[in-house]
């Protein structure tokens, strides 16, 4: 592993992207997550994308706390946490994707990855 490669690349997984990795072992967002526990780059995440996997792992996936708290507290050890300072308002059709670009901008992000079409299409 190059330190340049983990200090230089700077990401922001989707929280769709986070669910997949947490609920499917197999798929290519869960090869993700262990490049980036591997620090081969710099996840970046914000309180407000800890809180949606959350809340998405325990009313979609039925997770409840046991299961739920030691995978989050790992995810923050991870990652590096940032506090977005602006509030964004670039996909109207859906607000939690303008919290993964508040990240993005917040951690100065050269990638984000997702598999959402609104965050897809605006390629930059």
């Amino acid at each position: 592993m190059s330190t340049a490669v983990s200090e230089g690349l700077r990401a922001v997984l989707d929280t769709n992207v986070l669910v997949s990795a947490f609920t499917n072992h197999e798929g290519r967002s869960f090869q993700i997550w262990q490049i980036a526990i591997q620090r081969r780059f710099r996840l970046l995440l914000s309180p407000q994308i800890v809180t949606e996997l959350a809340r998405v792992l325990r009313i979609k996936f039925s997770w409840d706390d046991a299961r739920l708290l030691p995978e989050m507290k790992f995810l923050v050890r991870t990652a590096e946490m940032v506090v977005p300072k602006l509030t964004l308002q670039v996909v109207a059709d859906d607000d939690d994707d303008n919290r993964i670009l508040e990240c993005a901008v917040a951690g100065n992000a050269g990638l984000i990855v997702s598999n959402d079409h609104h965050l897809r299409k605006l390629k930059s």
